[in-house]
């Protein structure tokens, strides 16, 4: 009677292990993720794009709403604006990539331009990278994002072409708007601009 009552309960006790391996708690957001909050809310842009290969330059404004997807695993930004070119939408994604310890942004607009991004962070500025094509030419882009308060920043792209010296294409400034600023700014974040300049 004993051994059939200890059979019994490690029966219940593998079948528990058992539907614990199939059934995993649902992944919570790291630290990591939780520094994007400073993004979340309306910010106006202002920047000054200077003439090159990507354009005439000008002025680009620009208004960003961002709030957190479901899960809170990442920021989607509903972003648009006007250029020396004309007016663009977008839609963006701000999160962290684990596996390669990482942040990622993606972006989607209304001219066809599609941006992937990575990013690190150090102190209050943050570095973003990319590569692409632009006109049969390499084209190494860097976003940088200094924290200036807890509802600005400045921002600045700058741009290499095939392996030539990085320069300025656009600078500028972010806002917060419409909500009540914290007391203190974390020590960093992203997420509240285009990772490149809208020229087109």
């Amino acid at each position: 009677m004993k051994k059939i009552s200890m059979i019994a309960l490690a029966t219940v006790l593998l079948s528990a292990v058992l539907a614990s391996a199939q059934n995993p708690p649902m992944p919570k957001p790291g630290p990591e993720v939780e520094k994007l909050k400073y993004f979340l809310g309306n910010w106006k842009t202002e920047a000054q794009v200077k003439p090159g290969f990507m354009g005439p330059g000008g002025k680009v404004t620009g208004l960003n709403h961002n709030e957190s997807m479901s899960g809170g695993f990442f920021v989607v930004g509903h972003n648009s604006g006007t250029t020396s070119m004309g007016s663009y939408t977008g839609t963006s994604y701000l999160g962290y990539n684990q596996e390669q310890k990482v942040y990622t942004y993606n972006e989607f607009d209304s001219t066809g331009e599609t941006i992937a991004a990575k990013g690190t962070v150090e102190g209050d500025t943050w570095t973003w990278t990319s590569e692409d094509k632009m006109g049969g030419k390499l084209v190494k882009s860097r976003f940088t994002e200094k924290i200036i308060s807890p509802t600005s920043y400045d921002f600045k792209y700058e741009a290499s072409v095939d392996g030539g010296e990085f320069a300025t294409i656009m600078e500028g400034k972010a806002t917060k708007a419409g909500a009540a600023a914290s007391s203190k700014a974390p020590a960093a974040s992203s997420g509240g601009a285009e990772k490149s300049p809208k020229t087109k």
